[in-house]
């Protein structure tokens, strides 16, 4: 949920933000009050001793006031499991009141058992009031901005009204929701040099000499420092200067200027020249992982020149790298391998554009409460289940439902704006404002197949291998291993399955195994 506006500032916590710590609260306020009724009981006639009076009437008042307490916190769960509830507010004053009075306490004078008591209680309620301070404030204070100050989501949604939790909601949401449409679809048919400290745009390379492939290897190091990370952030694109006949030449800035680093140090310093020298008849093989496999595609570019036979591999190679045209020119001497439903051959400027807006619509067009889309949303990642459970309008469900939906349509945007309206003419459906960007080469997507479970071992898992479009990689998929299908690890482990199943196929013809042949 959007902020919520109370006392005439904008609050970073919203109604149904206050389910689950509502619970916690609930847990902890009866547990206290089971366990102050406990002592009460076992020592009430004990309790004749000087003092004792005003302690049995403190624990009396105590109790009574810890019951309505826990009445409130119940009221305000059950108002806050209500889709777009606005009555919240109300239920302010009397929990504030009723902390006030509980307060009062503290000015009383009681013998020490009783002192024990009430300093704990005064330990609870300036926690929960620094807790509140911390995740009240407004704006630049609040957890959910400072967060989204250090995350690229947070760049992303700086422009909206949701707090974290929306967004988690909403990938929920868009994993469950592009499953469903998956299970619904037809299967397509888709035919060195390592300097001591990196700067911006300088990848650490290596070069070797394979004698059994005959080739002289150029490796790029992928993302491994903070330099690397502003390297891919640095997502201009810019014109590439490579001897070629293609016209449209724009790239990636980051990956283009790492990749002119490498081509200069590998020219002017003579590393190329020396690998030759040794063995004139090799070829020139470039590989590089995620940022490297880009900066390898890019290299393989400048250097076909100068070495027409040069291949380039690049493994998970992100996807906003450079221009229609030069995609389809590096078709015939690079190859791109993309494992699963990694997220970085699916990331681009482009693409993340695509994901807030996919965000924004399935959490606008949801009638459920967020603190159930959550918790199913945690199940159905740890161990699967039917994807449609969460209907939404876009897929096509009974309009007349959505009588209360988790966002209301002016809720998206701190400062509204048409910008996001859901009109047919809305600038949602319209062309993104940035220059679309494509992977290199050929791509062979590697697939898991079966059902090993959300978090199977990969090394049990099987995989085959196919030739895909680059039109498969256009959306950002969201799915428990988005990330850890990226490892370069988890990505060796399949290529040895389909190896292995593929020598399995070459001894036993009889049985059909999907590979993939590579010139």
């Amino acid at each position: 949920m959007p902020g919520m506006v109370l006392f005439g500032r904008r609050w970073a916590i919203a109604s149904d933000d206050l389910v689950f710590p509502g619970f916690f609260e609930l847990v902890v306020r009866v547990l206290w009050w089971i366990g102050i009724l406990t002592l009460y009981l076992m020592h009430r006639g004990k309790l004749d001793c000087a003092g004792g009076a005003l302690l049995s009437s403190y624990l009396i008042v105590l109790m009574i006031l810890l019951a309505v307490v826990i009445c409130t916190v119940s009221a305000i769960m059950c108002v806050s499991m209500r889709v777009g509830s606005s009555s919240l507010p109300q239920w302010f004053p009397l929990s504030l009141s009723l902390t006030l009075l509980g307060g009062k306490w503290l000015h009383i004078p009681l013998p020490a058992p009783a002192t024990w008591i009430v300093m704990i209680q005064a330990s609870y309620l300036m926690a929960s009031r620094q807790q509140l301070q911390a995740c009240g404030k407004p704006e630049s204070s609040s957890c959910a901005v400072a967060l989204g100050k250090t995350t690229i989501l947070g760049l992303l949604f700086r422009d909206t009204d949701l707090v974290p939790s929306d967004i988690a909601a909403g990938l929920a949401l868009l994993h469950q929701q592009q499953d469903n449409i998956r299970n619904n679809q037809e299967p397509a048919q888709v035919v060195c040099h390592a300097p001591g400290s990196s700067q911006v745009y300088e990848l650490p390379f290596l070069v070797a000499l394979d004698h059994r492939k005959e080739s002289v290897v150029v490796a790029v190091r992928g993302t491994m420092s903070l330099q690397d990370v502003l390297t891919d952030l640095s997502a201009e694109s810019e014109v590439l200067d490579v001897e070629c006949e293609v016209q449209d030449r724009l790239a990636h800035k980051g990956i283009s200027q790492a990749a002119r680093y490498v081509y200069q140090r590998l020219i002017n310093d003579g590393i190329l020249s020396q690998a030759f020298s040794i063995a004139p008849e090799y070829r020139l093989v470039i590989v590089g992982h995620s940022l490297g496999g880009g900066a390898a595609a890019l290299l393989a570019t400048m250097l076909r020149a100068a070495y027409p036979q040069v291949r380039c591999y690049a493994f998970s190679p992100p996807r906003g790298l450079w221009s229609k045209a030069l995609q389809e020119y590096s078709q015939s001497f690079i190859v791109s391998l993309v494992l699963g439903k990694d997220v970085i051959p699916r990331l681009s400027v482009t693409n993340l554009e695509d994901l807030k807006r996919r965000i924004l619509r399935v959490v606008a067009h949801c009638n459920k409460p967020k603190y159930k889309i959550l918790l199913h949303g945690l199940w159905y990642e740890l161990f699967g289940g039917n994807p449609n459970n969460l209907p939404t309008e876009l897929d096509g469900g009974d309009q007349e439902v959505l009588t209360q939906p988790l966002l209301g349509e002016q809720s998206l945007l701190t400062r509204w704006s048409p910008a996001y309206s859901f009109s047919s003419d809305s600038p949602l459906d319209s062309s993104p404002k940035y220059p679309p960007l494509y992977p290199p080469g050929r791509i062979i997507h590697l697939q898991e197949e079966g059902a090993s479970g959300r978090f199977g071992c990969c090394s049990a898992a099987h995989y085959s291998a196919k030739w895909s479009h680059e039109a498969e990689f256009s959306k950002i998929l969201i799915g428990p291993k988005m990330l850890t299908d990226h490892m370069p690890d988890i990505l060796m482990r399949a290529l040895d399955s389909v190896v292995s199943d593929r020598a399995a196929c070459v001894s036993c013809p009889a049985q059909g195994v999907s590979s993939v042949d590579v010139a």
